[in-house]
């Protein structure tokens, strides 16, 4: 059997009356020095440590807009960088292009030390926002991470939320993948329903492992080897031998980023301990041979 499954005053005005004899005003034949210089322009940079009522992969200053994060909110700007260098001196990255890699790794690093820990491990995704080709044709060189909870592992659609997620996985938070019971349609995986790991189930997240050296169509092809690579994460997670006898043990259910997040440079792979053989009704981390013994 195969043992892995890829899955954005009025103010009152007061006129003082004046008495008395004033001179004409004249004119002193200069046409500018009686007024003000204008200020420089100044580009719109959106702001970070605010939460957004929608996302969009583009931002334009005349529709932008944050709201209170105590109250309800698709996402949360994490951090707002600067693009530098090559992609600095071309044509705006365009969404999903391998030209937000260094800024996809900025935001990962910003979204990791903000929460307490690697949002891929919970239902969270994370995604990059841009200026328009106005803007960027301007001189902005910003871009903005925003981090944004998920409806569930399957679905990463964003979901509204009321709070920040500043320090979200410190501490035992819900959304923390832990275990879980597949649903399969024949030998493929249909969905991941979330359980209590003392209620039977037959799956547990156990880790991520980063690609970082293989295109989206090389990872695409190799899903043995992917499966190898969870297969390490679960026998350090069950503390069990990574040996012959791991596959008489578990399986594995991998989770990759989307071709699009992946070509951002994204190449964090969701691992899951998977056991076809029994339901599980307790955490395997720890487990040991004798928690998860050969069958």
């Amino acid at each position: 059997m195969r043992r892995w499954l890829h899955a954005l005053t009025l103010a009152g005005a007061m006129t003082a009356v004046l008495t008395g004899c004033l001179p004409a005003h004249r004119a002193d034949g200069d046409l500018v020095d009686d007024w003000a210089a204008l200020p420089a322009p100044r580009l719109f940079v959106p702001a970070t440590d605010a939460c957004l009522p929608r996302l969009a992969p583009v931002v334009q200053a005349a529709t932008y807009e944050t709201v209170d994060c105590a109250g309800s909110h698709l996402a949360e700007a994490v951090h707002v960088g600067t693009f530098t260098g090559a992609v600095a001196d071309g044509a705006r990255p365009e969404p999903g292009s391998p030209a937000l890699r260094t800024a996809r790794t900025e935001c990962d690093k910003r979204a990791r030390e903000m929460i307490g820990g690697d949002w891929h491990a919970a239902r969270l995704t994370l995604n990059i926002a841009l200026p328009t080709v106005t803007a960027w044709a301007a001189g902005a060189r910003w871009f903005r991470c925003d981090l944004a909870e998920t409806d569930s592992i399957d679905n990463t659609r964003p979901v509204n939320r009321v709070g920040s997620l500043r320090g979200a996985l410190v501490g035992d938070n819900p959304m923390v993948h832990r275990c879980f019971d597949p649903k399969l349609i024949g030998k493929n995986l249909n969905y991941m329903a979330p359980v209590l790991c003392t209620e039977p189930h037959r799956a547990e997240f156990v880790g991520v492992y980063s690609e970082r050296d293989m295109s989206w169509a090389e990872f695409a092809r190799s899903a043995p080897a992917a499966h190898r690579r969870c297969m390490r994460l679960i026998a350090a997670f069950a503390n069990v031998p990574d040996n012959a006898e791991l596959p008489y043990r578990a399986g594995s259910i991998f989770y990759p980023p989307s071709q699009r997040e992946w070509e951002e440079g994204d190449r964090g792979v969701r691992c899951f301990l998977w056991s076809d053989d029994r339901k599980l009704t307790r955490s395997m981390r720890g487990a040991g041979p004798e928690g998860l013994p050969v069958i």
